[in-house]
């Protein structure tokens, strides 16, 4: 069943069922298909227009636009730099989109958000029994993603262990599922980001020398909001409108005084940060213009963060 399963994922299939599964299941498995394909296209064309707001027309971000266009068509590693918030993974996407394997699967995982443990089974797959809790056998997202692209987020939260066996997959192409003794082949194209100073922490032995050299063949470093004010207005408008049809309101414009004070600001969550506020200040709007009494309060009292 697992070799099938894979097999399936590998050629596309969205989901494996047993052919012992009542019909109850098929149907579920049916809706949730219709439910993500709609979402997927969703996303898509909010992420082509976010990209297209995140460039903006300043000479730092053009500079990421032309190095995103030369590298997306190479099966190139590449290495995102920039703080949180800036829009790593939109880029990440973008450079899948325009590479030859645009076909094929785009993972994303956050590497700072599971334990060591979790975060190589998600990775590399499991065996049932590998430990406690492995009832089944699992797909890790390297043979998921097999002929695509995987999206290391955070990378620099990556524990030693797990830095030393992703090593291995980009020095031989092959990877072991936790609790197995066979390699199995793998045709994944890497794209990593971070907000740590990977240098600092090759140095600090927090992050393996060997790894870092083979993740930064091409770096690109993606300047904070603060550094790229001709993004801010048109970034803002953009998430006005796709909260306005979030949550059915009819936001219209922001009034100068509320511009002043979103102009000023010093975004220590960057692009995140804006997208959120400009949410509030939606849920918060009584009339078509967004003023500044709809900002959050350390908007509006003048404290970054």
């Amino acid at each position: 069943h697992f070799e099938h399963a894979l097999e399936g994922i590998r050629h596309g299939a969205f989901f494996y069922l047993p052919i012992t599964s009542p019909p109850s299941d098929m149907a579920w498995v049916i809706s949730k298909a219709l439910r993500d394909l709609e979402l997927h296209e969703t996303l898509k064309e909010h992420e082509h227009h976010l990209f297209e707001e995140l460039i903006g027309t300043s000479p730092a971000m053009l500079q990421v636009a032309n190095l995103i266009t030369k590298v997306a068509p190479t099966d190139s590693t590449v290495l995102l730099l920039g703080e949180s918030g800036t829009g790593k993974e939109v880029m990440a996407n973008v450079i899948h989109q325009l590479s030859p394997r645009r076909e094929q699967p785009f993972i994303a995982i956050n590497c700072a958000a599971l334990p060591e443990h979790i975060l190589e089974s998600e990775l590399f797959g499991h065996v049932k029994g590998a430990f406690t809790g492995a009832e089944t056998d699992k797909v890790g997202l390297f043979e998921a993603a097999d002929g695509g692209t995987l999206f290391l987020d955070e990378i620099g939260d990556m524990a030693l262990t797990a830095q030393a066996k992703l090593l291995r997959v980009l020095q031989t192409g092959e990877i072991r599922r936790v609790g197995e003794a066979t390699n199995h082949h793998v045709d994944v194209r890497i794209l990593a980001a971070t907000n740590h100073n990977l240098i600092e922490d090759v140095n600090e032995k927090r992050f393996r020398e060997d790894l870092y050299f083979r993740l930064n063949v091409f770096q690109i470093l993606i300047p904070p909001l603060r550094d790229r004010a001709d993004a801010l207005q048109t970034l803002a408008k953009q998430f006005l409108k796709r909260f306005n049809t979030k949550f059915d309101k009819r936001v219209y414009d922001i009034d100068q005084h509320a511009w002043n004070v979103l102009t000023h600001y010093e975004y220590p969550g960057n692009v995140r940060e804006l997208e959120s506020i400009i949410a509030h200040g939606v849920i918060m709007a009584d009339g078509e213009v967004m003023t500044v009494n709809d900002l959050p309060d350390q908007m509006r009292f003048g404290r970054n963060g």
